[in-house]
């Protein structure tokens, strides 16, 4: 096969952990969002050959495949389910990619799915500790937690404080503005992102600082999600006036430093094109800075509608928030990116085109 396309996305909202969302399960999320983007794509389950979809907090057990079951799909669809932590959203489309370029499918469906909520408190029987960062090196002196890394990254690059607070504050200002019901299922009656609000710079001046200038305003809270895309063959694209073809690259970077890590990808997965829109990652306002200065990025073209800093981070589901995203503004431009930095130094780019 020459290409992969993007047919259709959808998502659900993004829900701050205890919310919503708190008694639904990720089959419960994943399976609301599979049944609606194939009803609306008019694609019947049969014609699924495969879900692949990213979980990263959850107790295990293939939620792929139960996905696929409660979805209504076929029983030969096996499901497979990936962990790259926050890249993993947009990594299982690339995989989606992978399996319909090599032949071995026609239709994917492909995203990822998470549950802060319903969070195991301890991953291991007889654990003596509760689980809050799994090891991303073999390295404990050089595995840093999430938000002290951010604020090392934000004093070598010289990012301040106050730089931080305006991209948060700018976020949410832009997700108040935008209409993203085309893009949402209703799922326990939320149709949209309820954490967007209207920040302000006094407001975020009395955040909890969780690491130097790294503070709860300018830092993604933890959050229940699911979003899904699906990704065809030339063949069946060709019959969607939408469709985008869909190529991407993911990188492994400084593992101390994540942050950093998706400017190489996107470089990379952009291959001299220009973006006329990208979604970037907002875990960390200085991770999102950081990226778009050193992708060379416009700053006018980035997260229009807002960023997870106006939404919540629900982890392995965060890069296919993303994608669905990106796919919902790709009607009057030609060149879509999406990228996302993720625990352990890894970058994914993704690139939609017209």
């Amino acid at each position: 096969m020459s290409a992969a396309y993007i047919i259709h996305a959808l998502r659900s909202a993004v829900v701050p952990r205890g919310g919503a969302f708190a008694g639904l399960r990720v089959d419960d999320l994943g399976a609301s969002v599979v049944t609606a983007l194939l009803a609306q794509a008019g694609i019947a389950p049969d014609q699924v050959d495969e879900v692949i979809c990213s979980n990263a907090l959850g107790e295990g057990g293939n939620p792929a495949r139960r996905i696929a079951l409660a979805a209504g799909l076929p029983d030969r669809v096996a499901g497979l389910t990936t962990d790259r932590q926050c890249a993993g959203g947009l990594d299982a489309l690339l995989l989606a990619r992978a399996l319909v370029m090599s032949g071995m499918a026609q239709v994917v469906v492909a995203g990822g799915v998470e549950s802060h909520s319903r969070r195991p408190e301890r991953r291991m029987p007889g654990a003596d500790a509760p689980y809050l960062q799994a090891p991303f090196t073999p390295w404990p002196d050089r595995d840093p937690e999430m938000s002290v890394a951010a604020a090392a990254l934000a004093t070598r690059l010289g990012i301040s404080r106050d730089r931080q607070d305006a991209w948060a504050v700018d976020s949410h200002r832009k997700a108040g503005l935008a209409d993203l019901s085309g893009e949402i299922v209703p799922i326990a009656g939320v149709t949209r992102d309820p954490f967007a609000r209207a920040l302000t710079p006094a407001i975020a001046a009395r955040a909890k600082v969780l690491s130097g200038p790294v503070t709860a305003a300018n830092t993604a809270v933890a959050a229940d999600g699911a979003g899904f895309a699906l990704v065809v063959s030339a063949q069946i694209a060709a019959r969607f006036p939408a469709a985008c073809r869909l190529s991407g690259v993911t990188l492994g970077g400084v593992p101390w430093e994540p942050g950093l890590a998706p400017v190489a990808a996107i470089r990379a997965a952009l291959s001299g094109r220009v973006p006329d829109v990208a979604e970037v990652m907002e875990a960390y306002a200085v991770q999102a800075i950081a990226c778009v200065e050193g992708a060379g990025l416009d700053p006018a073209t980035v997260n229009i509608g807002g960023g997870a800093l106006a939404r919540g981070h629900p982890i392995a589901a965060s890069g296919a928030v993303l994608a669905v995203r990106l796919f919902h503004q790709m009607g009057q431009v030609r060149v879509g990116l999406a990228a996302i930095a993720a625990a352990g130094g890894i970058g994914t780019g993704l690139v939609l085109e017209r």
